[in-house]
């Protein structure tokens, strides 16, 4: 009867372990390890999204928010006639015409350039490109309005150097997208490396049998380097589009969000930021959000769609 007893307890006490697949188990671990990030999404990123969406159609006040109704589509309907965020769209808009082409061109021509056998300790450059970027943009922005100062700045000395009246960077509307545009700049060391991957993984022997052919740097740069990028040239393209309609710190530390000179820098960001926070329309500003994330979405699907038949993908279509 003992024994009875023990076979019938170990047969009982089997470890679950045992009982599950390989495959299953693989699949048990891989589900325990991902629920950390999982359970962040949900809290910190789906369910935010969710609520500034129920948000958008309330009259949601910070100040008073025991009060809140629900509004329907009117901070929608209010969007489409309210002067300061139609401003917003063309001042974000506008800048992106300036800033994206530059950052694309520029990040592309360093990592060329970083990227060269010919060039002396260029793994010392790619790190002096790359160190701007740890810095914060905060205080980055801080000296970038020193260095632009009109009356001390460094750059319109060196201009004066050579002859040449500098302008007044920060405080005219002509030349303050410039300026903006100069400062992302010290920030590019992202897209400089994501481009110096996608050089390096284009195959020599292309270029090799290019040279044989007699095909000269600038045709093997056409016809080789861009087409073999396009689909790292494609995601920066994107990534940068976003960050420019994301835009905000530096407009923000630049003008202390008023927005100077002449709404000039009141991009849509900092324009949801001021009825957020500053005047505590947090439905109206929700709404604004969800305005922003549709523009982005739609740009986006455009810039894939257009990029179907011109960008080369070695594994076969997108």
């Amino acid at each position: 009867m003992r024994l009875r007893s023990s076979n019938a307890m170990t047969t009982t006490t089997l470890p679950i372990r045992s009982r599950m697949s390989p495959s299953r188990r693989e699949a048990f671990w891989g589900l325990v390890f991902i629920a950390p990030w999982v359970i962040g999404f949900l809290v910190f990123a789906i369910g935010p999204l969710i609520a500034s969406l129920v948000l958008s159609f309330t009259d949601f006040n910070l100040v008073r928010p025991e009060a809140m109704r629900f509004i329907g589509a009117n901070n929608y309907i209010q969007m489409a006639g309210d002067p300061l965020v139609i401003q917003g769209l063309v001042v974000t808009a506008r800048f992106a015409l300036i800033a994206v082409p530059t950052t694309m061109i520029a990040s592309l021509g360093i990592a060329l350039l970083v990227n060269s056998p010919r060039l002396f300790a260029r793994n010392i450059f790619r790190t002096f490109f790359y160190m701007p970027i740890q810095i914060p943009l905060v205080a980055s922005t801080l000296v970038w309005l020193g260095f632009l100062n009109p009356e001390t700045g460094w750059l319109n000395k060196i201009l004066g150097m050579v002859g040449i009246a500098g302008p007044d960077w920060i405080n005219n509307a002509t030349w303050v997208y410039p300026a903006l545009t100069l400062i992302g700049l010290w920030g590019i060391g992202n897209f400089m490396l994501i481009n110096i991957a996608g050089l390096q993984s284009v195959p020599s022997e292309l270029y090799e049998a290019a040279r044989i052919d007699g095909a000269g740097p600038w045709s093997m740069f056409r016809r080789i380097t861009i087409p073999l990028m396009s689909p790292i040239l494609l995601y920066n393209l994107v990534i940068s589009m976003i960050t420019t309609f994301q835009y905000f710190t530096q407009a923000y530390v630049m003008t202390n969000g008023r927005g100077d000179p002449n709404n000039a820098t009141l991009f849509i960001n900092l324009d949801l930021f001021r009825e957020a926070f500053v005047n505590d329309h947090m439905g109206y500003a929700s709404a604004i959000g969800w305005l922003l994330f549709v523009i982005v979405l739609m740009l986006t699907i455009v810039l894939f769609a257009f990029a179907r038949k011109r960008v080369y993908y070695a594994g076969g279509e997108a």
